[in-house]
């Protein structure tokens, strides 16, 4: 049974030095120069995802003089950057658009949900064979980490803060768990911690940072201390580098004890006229904790916008995204915007907001449903990004007429992937061994550099 490779070993070592890969990229350090701008910006990443696949059409990329099957029902409003528009429903975002910079050209090939969704958080398509059943493309122990799961595993973490939390609510749907959300192939130590309860309830807590009655910080101090007298004679006899239980352990403690950690959580404590700017439903109140995480330390972010389907608009494209979708995230990305940016966050982390894949350019209807909408599509969708060194005020890319291709440099999830560990100041050697040995660069794409530089590579 082969098994995946956890620790640095020596047979892991040499695999990876034969295969001509610089050893000192698995330390996870930031490379000290860098011609790459950016480099090492970002402290937080914040990933905003629109699961299911916002148009690109109906909101950042829309085409006014396409035909009306194409452009859809929605107008467009000018933005701050001149010449650029958006949807009609993004009114906040579009006065904001200083500091955003809108990707134009993001494309791939994966249609299907679950396979788009693992490409989109690692950068690789899942290990599953075309024409595997939903039911097999499953969330497994065989995909790749994604990137909150692959930054612990080369910095680990010790002081209590988890590298990656996701929230509020896992990507499941019935029998199906969509792959991509945790660590793979590095076992369960590296998943990031998910919250799955909704920040905007009047009862929002986590279990797993309250003690039981009756035990206080300092009951849980002693405690500690008994424990680790009884570790001791274990960790001198091991000759193993990690005593890995033991790791865990001194994780738990710090986790319970960490004030940073157990307040962040604690949304309630912002003031209600916060909380309202950021919008009174589970999309606003997500991303306030979001806020609150990245203030705490946190380095990978994920807010879920709704669960796996949410913006899977095959009907009623035009009704959902207007009366619920893009103002719940229009209003929240605003507040969060100039929190950031009145606190100075804003200068070190990468805010991206995105979804797996497009919509089709034409609109269609499903047979038996009255309200049109749009297919999946991944030959052309748009995204936002802003912080940490990234330049406002600026689009990136182009889609035809019809936004169905690029017709100007079309970048990937494997670059997007690479541009935030890069941000991170992921060192470009760096490697995770899969369960087979092989080292696995985790910078497989280019930086999207013109993020920085304005000028389209």
């Amino acid at each position: 049974m082969i098994t995946p490779q956890y620790q640095i070993r020596r047979r892991g070592f040499l695999q990876a030095a034969g295969a001509g890969v610089v050893a000192t990229g698995l330390s996870g350090l930031s490379r000290s120069a860098s011609a790459d701008p950016g480099t090492g910006r970002a402290k937080s990443v914040l990933f905003v995802l629109m699961s299911g696949g916002l148009s690109q059409l109906d909101s950042l990329d829309p085409k006014p003089q396409a035909p009306v099957e194409i452009r859809g029902e929605f107008s467009t409003i000018h933005t701050t950057i001149p010449g650029v528009t958006v949807s009609e429903h993004l009114p906040l975002l579009a006065q904001q658009a200083n500091r955003w910079s809108i990707v134009r050209s993001m494309s791939h090939t994966e249609h299907n949900h679950l396979l788009a969704t693992h490409v989109a958080l690692t950068g690789r398509p899942t290990p599953l064979p075309r024409g595997a059943s939903d039911l097999d493309r499953v969330q497994s122990r065989t995909d790749f980490p994604n990137m909150a799961a692959a930054l612990d595993y080369v910095r680990p973490r010790r002081d209590g803060i988890p590298t990656g939390v996701s929230l509020p609510n896992y990507y499941i749907e019935g029998p199906l768990t969509w792959p991509g959300q945790y660590s793979g192939f590095l076992g369960p130590r590296h998943d990031p911690w998910q919250i799955n309860q909704d920040p905007n309830d009047p009862n929002f807590k986590v279990d797993a940072l309250s003690l039981q009655p009756g035990m206080t910080p300092q009951r849980l101090q002693s405690r500690r201390d008994l424990l680790e007298q009884i570790n001791h004679p274990v960790q001198l006899a091991s000759d193993r580098p990690s005593c890995s239980f033991v790791e865990q352990q001194d994780v738990a403690f710090t986790l319970l004890t960490s004030a940073k950690v157990t307040t962040a959580f604690q949304v309630d404590r912002e003031s209600a006229e916060t909380r309202e700017r950021y919008g009174r439903n589970k999309f606003g109140q997500s991303i306030l904790l979001a806020r609150r995480l990245v203030e705490a330390g946190v380095p990978v972010i994920q807010a879920t916008m709704g669960i796996v389907q949410t913006w899977d608009t095959h009907v009623d494209n035009w009704g959902r995204l207007k009366n619920t979708l893009l103002p719940q995230v229009d209003r929240g990305l605003a507040a969060l915007m100039d929190d950031l940016s009145a606190s100075g966050l804003l200068d070190q982390t990468l805010v991206i907001v995105m979804s797996e894949f497009g919509r089709t350019p034409k609109v269609s209807n499903l047979p038996g449903e009255k309200l049109p909408g749009r297919d999946h599509w991944a030959a052309v969708y748009s995204l936002l990004a802003a912080g940490a060194g990234v330049r406002g005020g600026q689009v990136i890319g182009q889609s035809d007429s019809i936004a169905a291709y690029p017709i100007s440099r079309a970048w990937s999830p494997a670059d997007l992937c690479t541009t935030v560990y890069n941000a991170l100041g992921v060192d470009d050697e760096a490697f995770l061994l899969d369960p087979l040995g092989r080292p696995s660069p985790l910078r497989n794409g280019s930086v999207i550099e013109s993020l920085y530089s304005g000028r389209e590579g």
